[in-house]
């Protein structure tokens, strides 16, 4: 099981293909926050909604100095088809070996109707400038969970 990141934590780096094959580094962020936000697969009714409600918040959340990154065990080609069937707007990639799932700890046991399962645990960690972890969320609901988000970092 994968440890779960604390706040003041160094976020893990990262370098992952987008929906478009191309390297999308933590490291490219640097100076700005980041929603680094991860779901277990695109085009699924659950993750469909929350990168819904991250693309329809993705101004209020730039505006505010956010940045936001989703990450999937997804390869690109089915993050593009996910990207152009939804219009989604945020920068998703693919981490289909699970190093950097295991790395943020959204990835080991967890509880799916009622049997324990080991999989994509939906998690949120929001980075700050210097790279430092400023919240990490587990087990979060798909549902809502953007607008809690946005209530608890004020903006």
């Amino acid at each position: 099981m994968s440890e779960r990141l604390q706040p003041g934590d160094v976020a893990p780096a990262f370098t992952l293909p987008d929906a478009d094959g191309n390297d999308v580094s933590l490291s490219d962020h640097k100076g700005r926050k980041v929603i680094v936000y991860f779901y277990p697969a695109a085009l699924t009714p659950g993750c469909t909604k929350q990168a819904c409600d991250f693309t329809d918040n993705l101004e209020l959340l730039a505006g505010a100095g956010y940045d936001v990154i989703g990450v999937s065990p997804d390869k690109p080609e089915k993050l593009a088809k996910f990207r152009e069937k939804e219009s989604l707007k945020v920068t998703l990639v693919g981490d289909p070996d699970k190093k950097v799932l295991e790395s943020y700890g959204a990835f080991g046991e967890k509880k799916l109707y009622g049997k324990t399962v080991v999989g994509v645990i939906r998690s949120t960690v929001v980075v700050d400038e210097d790279g430092k972890v400023e919240r990490a969320l587990y087990n979060v609901k798909a549902t809502g969970h953007v607008a809690k988000i946005i209530k608890d970092l004020g903006i």
